[in-house]
């Protein structure tokens, strides 16, 4: 999402189990999927949010801030 004042990256993750896992941060973080808008001069934060498939629910989620 872009934003006036930020960017917003997220990532929604289906995972199995009733317990965040914190994948979504992860899979993020590891696929550089901020990278491109680093020099946008907004500050970029990632999202997580993780669905449980047993739950049939958001169980987790978390956000950092890159840059």
């Amino acid at each position: 999402m872009k934003l006036d004042a930020a960017i917003v990256v997220i990532e929604f993750k289906r995972i199995a189990g009733k317990e965040p896992t914190g994948e979504a941060i992860a899979q993020l973080k590891a696929r550089g999927y901020a990278d491109k808008y680093r020099a946008d001069g907004r500050p970029v934060y990632l999202l997580g949010v993780e669905f449980s498939a047993d739950v049939r629910n958001i169980v987790g989620w978390d956000w950092v801030a890159v840059g």
